[in-house]
């Protein structure tokens, strides 16, 4: 149903997909809102963590949604993000605020309480995530 490669600049475009296809399947605006924050956040993870790109594939089957976003990266769970990706020393002169309140794991946290089930999987390959919706 959608098959969209992504990098940093194209994340609007992302989102605009992901919802006109939720409300397209019939989901209510709240729930492809739901759908559409969830792939938000994994594709900016993906961007983030995982190389800068990725793809989502989204498909109905056996009465859901399932949405697939990949990237070439390879994800650690073992990291703190917060000093390591931004560059900057936390407390030092040039540290500034993050735009977006963050703490590891969030953005898959946020997945995980919107999603009705959600597979998380990496390995030479990269890595994928599969966040599924049931459809109303």
């Amino acid at each position: 149903m959608l098959d969209q490669e992504f990098t940093s600049d194209t994340l609007h475009l992302l989102r605009q997909a992901v919802i006109a296809h939720a409300t397209a399947v019939g989901m209510p605006e709240g729930r492809a809102t739901d759908v559409m924050i969830a792939v938000h956040e994994l594709a900016a993870n993906a961007v983030r963590h995982g190389g800068g790109t990725g793809q989502v594939r989204l498909c109905i089957a056996a009465g859901a949604m399932h949405i697939q976003v990949a990237d070439p990266g390879l994800t650690r769970f073992d990291v703190v993000p917060s000093a390591a990706f931004s560059g900057r020393v936390p407390g030092s002169a040039d540290s500034q605020p993050e735009p977006w309140p963050y703490r590891a794991g969030h953005g898959l946290g946020l997945v995980r309480e919107v999603a009705d089930q959600v597979t998380a999987m990496t390995g030479p390959n990269g890595s994928q995530v599969t966040a599924s919706f049931t459809l109303p």
